[in-house]
């Protein structure tokens, strides 16, 4: 924390580290912290630094801070932001790419427990058994579609590459980006699905993606094909994914995000039987959960302030209107997250 004037208002819990990082990486500018509050200060504040608005700074009106115009995210999903307490000029970016890394490893992790059904092969030798040994797929010289190939995408296709995995992407133009073999834009989403064995989802959850994938959606995918989802989990059908999982018991879902998360207690809703389903692997939204990932998307959120305090265009600024809200600027290309959510993802 700083004695002069703060520009930088920091929401996120104080720590020694988190005071070496700032100091590291914006040695010129004046910060504070949200806690214990002191609004008298924050009158000259021109930046924000936040992981959740509800959980950090609960009643925050931008009125206390005449100065702000830029909030920067710790996490990468922007689907529930409140928007609305951030009027323009004020511009919100979220941390796309922050948590990258260590999500796409989880979904490879995942697509591997999910072909090699390692879930059921854990349970025969928990119960002592060796034979029969339970169904498994290699994904080795599959192909491989990835929805939404942005940072998380680039990062899985890199390590499907070690899988000798024909890769194709989906993203909104269907513009060429290293790492795929052809990419479709979205509006062709249909035909891409039927043509991979295994389909990860990474979009993030906008107005355009919300429920996109549904009952037609599944039936177009291979019979025995792999869905892994580590986006959001509002792009899904719920229903829909449920009961083609169970009625097509080749077909294989491994899940990180789930529709009814509640992060302030630690609780997963579940609406359906999904622990009934033999063909289904999940993790309770913990792809990206590992001790190095905090540091690194840190790191990248302060990258993007830098920008912002050298007078240069930050990275990754929403468009509100892509979540339901109002407002001006670039589009967010990519991120993370779940509908219905209370509180937020640790990871993203």
């Amino acid at each position: 924390m700083t004695l002069d004037a703060p520009r930088l208002l920091v929401a996120l819990k104080s720590s020694d580290g988190l005071d070496a990082a700032l100091s590291a990486a914006l040695p010129e500018v004046p910060y504070t912290y949200a806690h214990p509050v002191d609004s008298a200060r924050w009158s000259a504040v021109e930046a924000l630094l936040v992981g959740s608005v509800e959980r950090e700074l609960g009643d925050f009106s931008a009125t206390l801070t005449p100065h702000l115009r830029f909030v920067q995210r710790l996490y990468t999903g922007l689907d529930g932001f409140p928007f609305e307490r951030f009027p323009p000029p004020i511009r919100v970016a979220g941390n796309v790419g922050g948590f990258a890394p260590f999500v796409a490893e989880g979904a490879v992790a995942l697509a591997l427990a999910s072909a090699r059904s390692i879930v059921a092969a854990h349970a025969m030798v928990v119960q002592g058994r060796m034979r029969p040994p339970p169904d498994a797929l290699t994904l080795r010289g599959k192909t491989a579609l990835i929805l939404g190939y942005g940072a998380i995408g680039r990062e899985i296709a890199t390590r499907l590459a070690g899988l000798e995995m024909r890769v194709l992407g989906v993203n909104r133009t269907g513009r060429m980006s290293p790492g795929v073999s052809a990419m479709f834009p979205a509006d062709r989403l249909d035909d891409a699905l039927s043509e991979a064995d295994v389909i990860f989802e990474a979009r993030p959850l906008t107005r355009a993606t919300r429920g996109s994938l549904g009952a037609a959606q599944f039936a177009r995918m291979r019979p025995a094909a792999v869905f892994v989802n580590v986006g959001r989990a509002g792009t899904v059908v719920e229903r829909d994914l449920y009961e083609h999982l169970r009625d097509h018991p080749q077909f294989r879902a491994a899940l990180d995000v789930w529709w009814e998360e509640d992060f302030a207690t630690g609780v997963l809703g579940q609406g359906f039987a999904w622990a009934d389903l033999p063909n289904l692997t999940g993790s309770p939204h913990t792809s990206g959960g590992v001790p190095e990932a905090m540091p690194y998307s840190l790191s990248r959120a302060l990258e993007n302030l830098s920008r912002f305090f050298r007078g240069e265009e930050p990275s990754y600024l929403a468009e509100p209107r892509d979540y339901g809200t109002t407002g001006t600027g670039p589009a967010l290309e990519s991120g993370g997250g779940t509908a219905g959510a209370r509180g937020d993802a640790p990871r993203r």
